[in-house]
């Protein structure tokens, strides 16, 4: 059996060929959303995604394990996002500070929903995804603070707390997701133009 021969009982429709599993991963989380970790059931994410509960195992095994791998795509997503912008400065302190603010702020938009889900819900993750998922945003956390530490130490951020500078720059941006609305707020763009400023006027570039 393949998931992409399994079809909606409730519409009718066929899931195209490969695409249930894009379909279960907007399922979910719009159910997670929605629902919450506990308020949502696998056979409610099936039907939304147009799949039979047969089809979605073939996906994954549990609730916990397709909650996880939602949580992990989307930190995977955010330390590519960050590696690539780093990529593609030089090594000044306030052009990588300025790269990563503005990788975060674009991810931020891009993924309001999952932010808003992991905020919401990573305590109900399982020790085995909450260590791995935990790795993961430490590696990010890390790239943050090595960029002011350097500027420290060349002596272009005048910083005399860079944790705490780290920190605050990361809560404003990670704060993001919680009230930013596409259709109403500025663009994306100009959204990261603000908070590179910000950035910068925290660690005293």
């Amino acid at each position: 059996m393949t998931a992409a021969s399994e079809s909606s009982a409730h519409n009718g429709s066929a899931i195209p060929r490969g695409q249930g599993g894009d379909a279960l991963s907007i399922a979910a989380r719009e159910i997670f959303a929605e629902r919450g970790y506990h308020g949502a059931s696998i056979r409610d994410i099936a039907k939304r995604a147009g799949l039979s509960l047969s089809a979605l195992y073939y996906w994954h095994s549990s609730k916990q394990e397709l909650f996880a791998g939602l949580l992990e795509d989307s930190v995977n997503d955010y330390v590519q996002a960050c590696d690539a912008a780093l990529r593609d400065c030089g090594d000044d302190p306030a052009e990588r500070l300025s790269a990563i603010v503005r990788a975060t702020v674009d991810y931020r938009v891009r993924r309001r929903v999952e932010s808003t889900i992991a905020v919401r819900e990573i305590r109900n993750l399982e020790d085995e995804h909450a260590r791995r998922l935990g790795a993961l945003r430490e590696s990010a956390t890390r790239l943050f603070q090595d960029i002011i530490d350097d500027g420290v130490r060349r002596g272009e951020f005048r910083c005399e707390h860079p944790a705490e500078a780290r920190r605050a720059i990361q809560a404003a941006c990670n704060a993001i997701p919680q009230w930013y609305d596409p259709e109403r707020d500025v663009g994306a763009a100009e959204l990261a133009d603000r908070y590179v400023a910000i950035a910068l006027r925290v660690v005293g570039a």
